[in-house]
């Protein structure tokens, strides 16, 4: 499955940014967004199942993320509120191999092409 993200840019401390991934066919796998900042390792963010069912986060967005999916268009997207520097990273959406969600890199076989998010002071 190819990915393609998109909706990644600058923006201050507080604001909103909406994250798109966009899947080239439909599959019945979670798919899931992780970023990775400058001299970090790659951090899970978010994942949902394909029905949007279940969906899990990483301890740092709760609460200010929320991943959802589009069935019919085979998108997942990320709304991101009350972003805050820290939040800067790359940010990748991925697709599972498997319906349920997880926060392992490794159970991930397909990745975008990573979006740059930028949170200034």
């Amino acid at each position: 499955v190819q990915l393609q993200a998109s909706g990644g840019g600058l923006v201050q401390a507080g604001g909103s940014l909406r994250l798109a991934c966009a899947a080239s066919r439909r599959t019945y796998n979670a798919m899931g967004w992780f970023r990775q900042a400058p001299g970090k390792g790659r951090e899970f963010v978010a994942a949902i199942t394909w029905n949007g069912a279940s969906t899990s986060y990483g301890d740092s967005v709760k609460g200010r993320f929320t991943i959802t999916r589009d069935r019919a268009n085979n998108t997942a997207d990320l709304q991101m509120n009350s972003l805050k520097p820290e939040d800067t990273a790359v940010y990748y959406c991925a697709m599972g191999n498997a319906y349920e969600t997880t926060q392992d890199p490794k159970e991930y076989d397909d990745w975008g092409q990573g979006t740059q998010v930028t949170v200034s002071s």
